[in-house]
């Protein structure tokens, strides 16, 4: 390699470690040195305030039903998400277009207001239960507000496009022709989606997977407003240790939270793998 060669390559490097430093540097003023003070804040009283956590039954009912409902929410967008964005991805352009807006819809209004609306739909009075009771469907109203079904409805409403648009963006770039060909194989339309189509949209299956399930762990305001103290979530818990008590106990709170997700998204890494490897053999 000659002189000339060897100069334009380590300029090339250059430039593209001077490319990586603002990114980098962003990363660490927002993320890694805060996340640096609040491990070294939950660490003021030792170890000891993580031993207080694992002990007590309280945090351990939290972080189960916290992982639940992140788990269920997860669950129920996926079995809503997806055959509304095989739909999407085999209609007319117009009326693709219509059903892209109502996925961004929800984006238009803020997080708040729609809780708000949730409540005046759910509660003992609102429009659900009063419907239910004039076509004689229920003798008295459905408890659905304070109750993890009233959680589940509206976290399944606020995180649905975070599961939609991945797989709507996979779907849209399956090869069509495969399809056809499993056809002229004789594959019937069941045996084309099962073997050939699903198969292609595990990507955005991950992917909205990991959105709504990682969201979920930390959702305060819907919970806040829809659930009740007994289904409390890591978001409510964290706020309350932190005006209540401090911010010791709540940024310890916040590290195991951080390390669960972490753990979950190996798992679900790891998963991913052996489902990829399965799917090429």
């Amino acid at each position: 390699m000659s002189a000339g060669s060897a100069l334009r390559n380590r300029r090339d490097r250059l430039r593209g470690w001077l490319l990586f430093l603002p990114a980098f540097l962003f990363f660490c003023a927002f993320f890694l040195i805060p996340l640096g003070m609040m491990y070294q804040e939950s660490m003021k009283a030792g170890a000891g305030t993580y031993a207080a956590i694992f002990d007590s039954a309280v945090y351990g009912r939290v972080f189960r039903n916290t992982a639940w409902v992140a788990v269920v929410t997860t669950l129920v967008c996926l079995l809503v998400a997806y055959p509304y964005a095989y739909v999407l991805n085999r209609v007319g352009p117009r009326l693709k277009l219509l059903m892209i807006i109502l996925v961004l819809m929800p984006f238009w209004v803020s997080l708040l207001s729609r809780t708000f609306a949730w409540v005046g739909l759910l509660q003992d009075s609102g429009i659900i239960n009063t419907f239910l009771q004039a076509w004689g469907l229920t003798s008295s109203p459905i408890p659905l507000i304070r109750t993890p079904v009233g959680v589940l409805i509206g976290m399944v409403h606020v995180l649905l496009p975070y599961m939609v648009l991945p797989l709507v963006n996979t779907m849209s770039d399956i090869d069509r022709g495969q399809l056809q060909a499993a056809r002229s194989l004789g594959a019937t339309p069941l045996q084309r989606f099962l073997r050939v189509f699903l198969p292609l949209s595990l990507p955005g299956i991950a992917a909205g997977c990991v959105l709504v399930f990682v969201l979920s762990l930390g959702f305060y305001i819907t919970p806040a407003m829809l659930g009740a103290p007994e289904n409390m979530m890591v978001g409510e818990l964290l706020i309350q240790e932190t005006q209540k008590i401090g911010s010791t106990r709540a940024s310890a709170l916040g590290m195991l939270l951080l390390a669960g997700t972490l753990v979950s998204m190996g798992l679900l890494a790891a998963v991913w793998r052996v489902s990829s490897r399965r799917t090429r053999t």
